[in-house]
């Protein structure tokens, strides 16, 4: 029994699909253009061992250090917003 002819196709629309996602991301990041960093939690997280160090790395206050780290970290970023 014969097999059935596929049609080839060149790849394009595969490719093209990979790329589209990443077209539309460029353009919203144009679009928003808002001074909030990729990766805010990650910058929070520093902030907040920063703060653990400056207390001589003892433990037990590792929600506040995250608090205040969040609450300067959005501030900073609200001030850039504003001016």
């Amino acid at each position: 029994m014969a097999r059935a002819k596929t049609p080839r196709t060149n790849g394009s629309s595969r490719k093209q699909a990979a790329t589209m996602p990443e077209v539309r991301l460029a353009a919203e990041v144009k679009r928003n253009s808002s001074p909030i960093p990729i990766d805010l939690e990650g910058e929070i997280r520093r902030r907040a061992y920063e703060l653990y160090e400056q207390r001589g790395c003892t433990p037990g206050r590792d929600h506040d250090d995250w608090l205040v780290a969040e609450r300067e970290v959005m501030a900073r970023y609200n001030r850039q917003q504003t001016a």
